[in-house]
């Protein structure tokens, strides 16, 4: 069975938990200060390997105990690690996550090492084939991502390209991903572009997603279950593209990753157990 190569960010989540979000200009409490394990690619990679992948990590953590605390974890989880790199230059990515009573989030983000992978960080790509799913977001450098995108492409692999935070890429790189995953906003932003993907899933949160507008609705999650969305659109992510490398049609990979979203807003943080 082929490998699941996620390239993206490792980011360290500080959490706090907010009866409400703050309007502008205005200050609230919180409660409490959780360190945790987040990124949109590291997320994705601990979904995809929870969900049965051989699963391959490519990014960048600092030289602080942070970076190499997240190292640890991933490769206590069964992932390869030997494609993250040890950047110099500034410390682990971070993210300011305040989460309300009602599960919504608010996020900054800031990219620290995530910042610092390179084109060159992409050695390990020269190893991907047809059988491989190559799944990237948008939390690294946008031409490290192109470039990833181009190559594991022209190898062969299957692309799957999370465009999130949104932003414009080449259209030539959004024609090979099949699919190409983005929320209801996303959609909108993309349909004002003239990219068109391979394929397109659209993620409507507890309504379920679509692909190429074939709706699916996943396992309902009453309101009361619901802790915290962080992440919950990783999980889709990187459950969807175990199934699609472990040979799963469209439904079935679909299905399968709206269980993994509904199952991630039912515990706190990006990942199960991600205290680090």
């Amino acid at each position: 069975m082929g490998r699941v190569f996620v390239l993206g960010s490792l980011n360290i989540d500080l959490v706090t938990h907010v009866e409400r979000h703050p309007k502008p200009g205005e200050t609230v409490l919180g409660s409490g200060l959780e360190r945790l394990a987040g990124g949109k690619g590291a997320n994705q990679a601990v979904a995809a390997s929870a969900a049965g992948a051989t699963v391959v990590m490519v990014g960048c953590v600092g030289s602080d105990e942070a970076g190499s605390a997240y190292v640890a974890r991933l490769l206590a989880l069964g992932i390869d690690v030997a494609a993250i790199r040890v950047a110099p230059q500034g410390p682990t990515g971070h993210a300011l996550i305040a989460v309300d009573q009602a599960g919504e989030n608010s996020i900054v983000v800031i990219a620290g090492a995530n910042a610092e992978v390179t084109v060159d960080d992409l050695g390990v790509l020269q190893s991907v084939g047809p059988g491989d799913v190559v799944l990237l977001q948008l939390e690294v450098p946008l031409e490290v991502v192109t470039a990833a995108v181009r190559r594991a492409s022209a190898r062969g692999a299957r692309v799957v390209l999370n465009l999130a935070p949104y932003s414009a890429l080449p259209p030539d790189v959004v024609a090979l991903a099949d699919p190409l995953v983005v929320n209801e906003h996303e959609a909108l932003l993309l349909a004002d572009s003239e990219a068109l993907p391979a394929s397109l899933v659209v993620t409507f949160g507890a309504a379920g997603a679509a692909w190429d507008g074939d709706q699916l609705t996943g396992p309902v999650v009453e309101a009361p279950e619901v802790l915290d969305t962080t992440g919950a659109g990783d999980a889709f992510c990187g459950a969807l593209s175990a199934a699609l490398v472990a040979g799963a049609g469209r439904r079935e990979a679909l299905q399968a990753a709206l269980a993994a979203g509904a199952d991630a807003v039912t515990h706190r943080g990006a990942q199960r157990d991600p205290a680090l």
